[in-house]
């Protein structure tokens, strides 16, 4: 059988998005997100529209006892992987004594922990015969401190650091790693309202889930380290480098309470 690319977070806007590019290259795959109704019929479409064979299983990454399930799942397919799309991530929307305890170690557990446990064991069950791409969602939060998205921009801050030293250690072992950088997307109703409520900054700096998707896959086969969607987020990018992180954070935490303002009137 074919190797599999394996998309976590799967049934989201952006896992979507890329389930749906990788099926549009014929490849393969595997998908597993929180809960199985929203998984089923994903999957169904994929095979009915391109032909291709997509294995599913639901799994909270969250939790270690479940993650183990999903491994031995994966240990008992009959095929290697050829990818790794690790998108699935939370945020809480809120400041940092907003939140619960329990919602911030959510963050952690789901962005960080189970981020790397996906990479671990998938790595070890990679086909030899292929380029492996590794690609793992961060944002573009993770190149700025966050006021009032603290613990997620800094969650995602480790996994863009994470994948640069990963990618340097996997150099030689027919790896490609890349982290996407993205800014806002249209993945559900609460972050569109979120965008609108940013006016014209946020959105100029929203890029639509499909062209992030087939982006990512293009610069990855490319052996490209980071993927920043749009020309806008790019400068935004570039200009920031000049200017000192903690004014950056301040200039941001205005913003956000500009954009909590409208979204309470």
């Amino acid at each position: 059988m074919k190797p599999r690319v394996c998309i976590t977070g799967a049934a989201g806007g952006l896992g979507k998005a890329m389930a749906a590019d990788c099926a549009r290259r014929g490849w393969d795959i595997y998908i597993t997100d929180l809960k199985d109704v929203a998984l089923q019929p994903f999957a169904e479409g994929l095979r009915r529209n391109y032909d291709i064979q997509v294995d599913t299983y639901a799994c909270d990454l969250t939790d270690a006892k479940e993650r183990y399930k999903l491994f031995e799942d994966m240990k008992k397919k009959p095929y290697g992987f050829r990818g790794l799309i690790n998108v699935a991530g939370l945020d809480f929307e809120g400041g940092f004594f907003d939140r619960t305890r329990d919602e911030i170690s959510t963050i952690v557990r789901l962005n960080v922990e189970g981020t790397l446990a996906m990479t671990h064991e998938v790595l070890k069950l990679r086909d030899d015969r292929e380029t492996f791409l590794l690609v793992t969602v961060s944002s573009l939060a993770s190149f700025y401190p966050m006021p009032i998205k603290a613990t997620y921009a800094a969650s995602k801050r480790f996994l863009l650091d994470w994948s640069m030293a990963l990618r340097e250690e996997l150099a030689k072992e027919n790896v490609h790693v890349m982290a996407l950088c993205p800014s806002g997307l249209l993945t559900n109703e609460e972050v569109i309202q979120s965008i609108i409520s940013q006016g014209f900054m946020g959105q100029i700096t929203t890029v639509s889930t499909g062209k992030v998707a087939a982006g990512t896959i293009n610069r990855v086969l490319k052996n490209r380290a980071t993927y920043i969607p749009g020309f806008i987020n790019r400068l935004m990018r570039y200009a920031s480098m000049l200017v000192p992180n903690r004014l950056i954070a301040y200039l941001l935490h205005r913003r956000w309470q500009l954009t909590r303002s409208r979204i309470h009137e």
